[in-house]
């Protein structure tokens, strides 16, 4: 007991100027650098928005942001784990080797304008970054130029890693990279997200499992001959049935949504090929697992029923988020330094029309300019990402910037057109400059790492062995079609 209690105190000794600290010449360099670099980086950020390109497809946008990194001196790996995509950067040698996660692809469907009212844009373009990521990419490559700045002029030891990780939206770019074991020898992890305030939360979130059910039936005239035909359409319709019958009994804290991807080109002719694109969602990863095997065996039954053949496809699969505490505080105490988002009175008219398209009820744009408070909550949050997978192998810390006024939901329209002004970039900056401020501190205390190390492997527990959801299938490059 008393060796455990020294532990702690040595552990306090070593978090507790951090938490308390001004900020040091260092951060102030680096925050002044990045206010300086803010209207490049707004360039580079709005670009990608422009882009919205879907899952495997962002070249464009991997490419803008590969094309920073190699100029500032990063040696780059392009490729990695078999994505097109995917990249990997690095500087500097030796431990520790922390990480930094880039994320860069649109959702489709989501084509807007950069007003604050329903528009979809004018070039036909059909994606759009409803979830930020052309900030979120942007933000971390942005934080780590000036972190390998500090580490050069400082001659500081370590390994500054940045993984460029694509098809987090269903297609679990980095389950890939995990399983080829691009995290093997990574310390810890750090991440942001676009959001609509300023927070570090200590939470979960929810496992995910997405799968494609291909029907195939029998094509023939739907009046003249319609018993020779067998409808795929009828395969997909009977097991939406089943699964919506089944969410009766299946654990409350469950998600299951769907949408038909594939149902037939004309009423007059039987459909030969149907398709449906299930997700599944529960914070416990096992619980997944299980209504994925049940749907399954829902899809085998409506094919019986119908006549049909089915076959399905597991297109991405990840694991809830175990939190660190540990690396948490650390963020937080960045954040608070750093502060929020100031709106001009342009943007603060903005924000309220934006606003006043949805429920914003005891909201206000002057929110943004807070820091919520530090919050620990047992209750998963009600989202998936592929990062969960990495949290089960390294010590992984994330963090929410405003970069949507207060209210805001995620993968909507208001989302891409809040994101495509200069209230994203604001918000993009806060992360960038938390995020370049927590890996100084990390750098120059690796103890706090070794100490989230211990967390994590509490957390997970001693028997854990990492596989993934996906098996061993190759990268599913076309999982979001052409859009």
């Amino acid at each position: 007991m008393k060796k455990h209690f020294i532990h702690f105190l040595c552990f306090l000794l070593i978090l507790s100027p951090i938490l308390a600290q001004k900020i040091s010449k260092d951060k102030k360099a680096i925050i002044l650098a990045l206010d300086q670099k803010e209207a490049f980086y707004q360039k580079t950020a709005l670009t990608i928005w422009n882009y919205a390109e879907i899952g495997y497809q962002e070249y464009k946008s991997s490419q803008l942001l590969q094309d920073i990194l190699k100029n500032e001196g990063f040696t780059l790996e392009v490729g990695v784990a078999g994505l097109p995509t995917g990249f990997v950067a690095s500087y500097g040698s030796g431990k520790p080797v922390i990480s930094m996660l880039a994320e860069f692809d649109a959702l489709p469907g989501v084509s807007q304008e950069a007003v604050p009212f329903r528009k979809e844009r004018a070039d036909g373009h059909l994606s759009g970054h409803a979830c930020g990521h052309h900030l979120f990419g942007t933000g971390i490559v942005s934080a780590a130029v000036e972190v390998k700045n500090w580490m050069q002029n400082n001659k500081i030891k370590g390994t500054l890693r940045i993984h460029g990780t694509p098809a987090e939206e269903g297609g679990s770019g980095k389950v890939y990279m995990a399983r080829e074991g691009l995290f093997d020898d990574v310390d810890m992890s750090m991440y942001w997200h676009a959001g609509n305030q300023n927070s570090v939360r200590v939470a979960s979130n929810l496992a995910i499992a997405s799968v494609k059910y291909r029907f195939k039936g029998i094509s023939t005239h739907a009046a003249g001959a319609p018993e020779r035909g067998r409808s795929a359409l009828d395969g997909v319709e009977v097991m939406n049935y089943m699964m919506n019958m089944m969410r009766e009994h299946i654990p409350s804290a469950s998600r299951i949504h769907y949408v038909i991807t594939k149902g037939g080109e004309a009423p007059n002719v039987v459909p030969a090929h149907a398709e449906v694109y299930y997700f599944f969602r529960h914070p416990d990863m096992r619980v997944v697992k299980d209504l994925l095997d049940r749907s399954i065996k829902a899809a085998e039954g409506a094919a019986m029923g119908t006549g049909t053949s089915m076959s399905y496809e597991m297109t991405g699969g990840s694991f809830n988020i175990l939190p660190n505490k540990i690396l948490s505080e650390v963020v937080h105490a960045n954040l608070e330094m750093v502060g929020g988002v100031d709106y001009t009175e342009e943007e603060h008219l903005f924000a309220e029309t934006l606003m006043n398209t949805f429920n914003s009820e005891g909201l206000s744009p002057e929110m943004a300019a807070s820091v919520a408070p530090f919050s620990i909550s047992e209750i998963a949050g009600n989202y998936s990402t592929d990062a969960g997978d990495v949290s089960w192998i390294v010590p992984l810390v994330s963090m929410s910037a405003a970069t949507w006024p207060p209210g805001t939901p995620g993968h909507s329209w208001q989302a891409v057109a809040a994101g495509g002004t200069s209230m994203g970039i604001k918000g993009m900056t806060v992360a960038s400059k938390t995020m370049a401020m927590t890996a100084i501190d990390l750098f120059e205390n690796p103890a706090i790492i070794e100490k989230a190390k211990l967390e994590l492997y509490k957390r997970r527990g001693n028997q854990f062995k990492y596989e993934p959801m996906i098996g061993d299938r190759a990268p599913a490059l076309d999982y979001a079609g052409k859009h």
